[in-house]
């Protein structure tokens, strides 16, 4: 069965050298990423269950941000990096990536949907990224630690800085995904390559990184609380003190970072279980993250257009009722690609070109790696 097209795509998904919990947690981050676009999420969390879908403000960009720094150590060698003189075809095939995701993003944008775009902010991290490729998960873990501890302090004077109200201001956030500000945002992909350079398969792992991730994501939240009436009369310390989401505030980094890193191990314990089957699905839209996350915002752009007339109407689309609809079509349709044909097409384009002008990948057993790193994330305008 494995020599027919079916057999091989089924092969690619549910093989044994893929990490099939990663593409769970890709898969949960892109239904967060349509909640957050498309539902409304403005509400404060409390013991309700109705209250619960504002836990996808914010995590989910983040839990892309920290898988999409899973895929970069995957593909370059996993626990064991890749030796120094192998290292430069995978920059530059990270490189290629990144600035094809730049495109594809300032795309998106001109397409005026009231979303803050992910891509170029991630196209900037892949090449941030660059320099790391060659550390270990300890090196990883740290690096972030020190970014993600000491870079809120600095973010406030980064956001203030005139260049953003210049006469091109807002195209500059744009162009760089400032909404994502990268020099926070680095930490988030380092600790996700951290990540990336464990065991993935062995169950210690997966268990420690789930509890690991809820200790950093209890402690985060709970000095947020803890640090409120501290911060408070200070505009400074309420910017940095802060767990809100999108705030890049301290607490924010150090909560929702852990909330990602506890995803992902929860994942890869519960694909160990026969919900690993119950979970196709959700696990097909992960196996194609750019496809699915391009793909909501240019039928959102369509729908918008023909029903409303004007592509950044945010009540408008929220009101006309999109987000089940389009859950479900992009739950089915991802369904299908990845169970008939394979690899989603945007994620194929990608590879086709970069293998066309960087060459083949030569690290072997790349294929066990999962999909290239080129996710995309919850991005909104509007109510994030």
């Amino acid at each position: 069965m494995t020599s027919s097209p079916l057999g091989r795509a089924w092969s690619r998904f549910d093989g044994p050298g893929r990490l099939v919990g990663v593409d769970l947690a890709r898969g949960l981050a892109v239904l967060g990423m349509l909640a957050a676009h498309l539902l409304d999420t403005e509400r404060t969390l409390t013991a309700d269950p109705s209250t619960w879908v504002t836990l996808v403000n914010g995590r989910s960009s983040i839990l892309f941000a920290v898988l999409a720094g899973v895929s970069v150590a995957l593909v370059t060698g996993g626990p064991r990096p890749l030796a120094p003189q192998r290292r430069p075809r995978a920059a530059a095939r990270l490189a290629l990536r990144g600035a094809l995701l730049w495109v594809i993003g300032l795309l998106l944008v001109m397409t005026g949907v009231p979303v803050y775009v992910i891509l170029p902010a991630y196209a900037l991290l892949f090449v941030l990224a660059l320099p790391f490729l060659g550390m270990r998960a300890r090196t990883l873990f740290l690096v972030a630690a020190v970014l993600a501890v000491v870079m809120p302090w600095i973010q406030p004077f980064l956001d203030a800085a005139p260049v953003w109200a210049g006469p091109a201001g807002a195209e500059l956030e744009a162009a760089v995904g400032w909404a994502y500000p990268f020099t926070v945002w680095i930490a988030f992909l380092l600790a996700g390559m951290g990540v990336g350079r464990l065991d993935l398969r062995n169950i210690a792992d997966q268990g420690l990184l789930a509890m690991a991730g809820l200790s950093l994501a209890l402690a985060g939240y709970g000095f947020a609380i803890a640090t409120a009436p501290v911060a408070e009369d200070t505009p400074f310390l309420t910017a940095v003190l802060t767990a809100e989401d999108h705030s890049s505030g301290l607490w924010e980094v150090i909560g929702s970072g852990g909330f990602a890193v506890m995803t992902i191990g929860v994942c890869l314990l519960l694909c160990r279980t026969p919900l690993r089957w119950v979970a196709v699905p959700l696990r097909a839209v992960g196996s194609m993250p750019l496809t699915a996350y391009v793909l909501q915002l240019v039928v959102w752009a369509i729908v918008a257009q023909v029903l409303l007339g004007d592509t950044s109407d945010l009540v408008g689309i929220r009101e006309a009722g999109l987000f089940v609809p389009l859950t479900l079509g992009l739950i089915a349709g991802c369904t299908v690609w990845a169970l008939t044909i394979g690899r989603g097409p945007l994620e194929m384009f990608v590879d086709n070109v970069v293998r066309l002008i960087v060459g083949r990948d030569a690290t072997p057993g790349a294929r066990s790696s999962g999909p290239a790193p080129v996710t995309g994330s919850d991005g909104v305008g509007g109510p994030r």
